[in-house]
């Protein structure tokens, strides 16, 4: 019982992880990334899809993003996508493929965008915490129905905080990396 707790504590907990980064990766960091088009939906026959599955996705330099639509006919389709998103930048097309350049940051973007980081990895540290909550009151339960002792409860719930512990520290991780990565010219 308590190992299938812990067991889906760590599920839950990894996934909260890889959202963290899939957000992260998201955001521009003064080089050209095609994640950073993920959130971006366009319209594709009367359907909204990601750019990533209506073309291809290229950054052949540093700070140069290259869509080539599989169909011509959604060049402006992207580009209307594009330019209604929070990207803040300005698509250019040659009639077959769009260029995004992405500008260089500057030092106040780049620390609005670190308070950004920080929210984000602080939004999943609230969700690995009410993950832990969840756990321990499923454990408490257990208790009271007279499942488990009181050493085990406590040995339970000293795992719960262990497996918490390490989630926490992998976020905070994560969260100094992209930083790091946003704060570097």
């Amino acid at each position: 019982m308590i190992k299938d707790i812990t067991q889906r504590v760590e599920e839950k907990m990894n996934k909260t992880i890889a959202v963290l980064k899939k957000d992260l990766a998201t955001m521009k960091a003064g080089r050209a990334n095609p994640t950073m088009l993920d959130r971006i939906q366009v319209n594709y026959y009367g359907s909204l899809c990601p750019i990533n599955q209506v073309a291809n996705v290229s950054a052949p330099e540093p700070r140069v993003l290259v869509i080539a639509p599989w169909e011509k006919s959604l060049i402006k389709e992207i580009e209307k996508a594009i330019l209604t998103s929070d990207l803040g930048i300005n698509p250019s097309n040659d009639g077959s493929v769009i260029r995004l350049v992405v500008p260089e940051l500057t030092e106040e973007t780049r620390k609005n965008l670190v308070k950004v980081v920080k929210k984000t990895g602080e939004e999943s540290k609230i969700a690995i915490r009410a993950i832990r909550k969840e756990a321990n009151d499923k454990i408490k339960a257990l208790k009271k129905n007279g499942e488990i002792s009181e050493d085990e409860l406590k040995v339970a719930e000293e795992k719960v905080q262990k497996i918490t512990d390490s989630f926490v520290k992998e976020i905070d991780t994560i969260v100094l990396s992209k930083e790091k990565e946003i704060m570097s010219i």
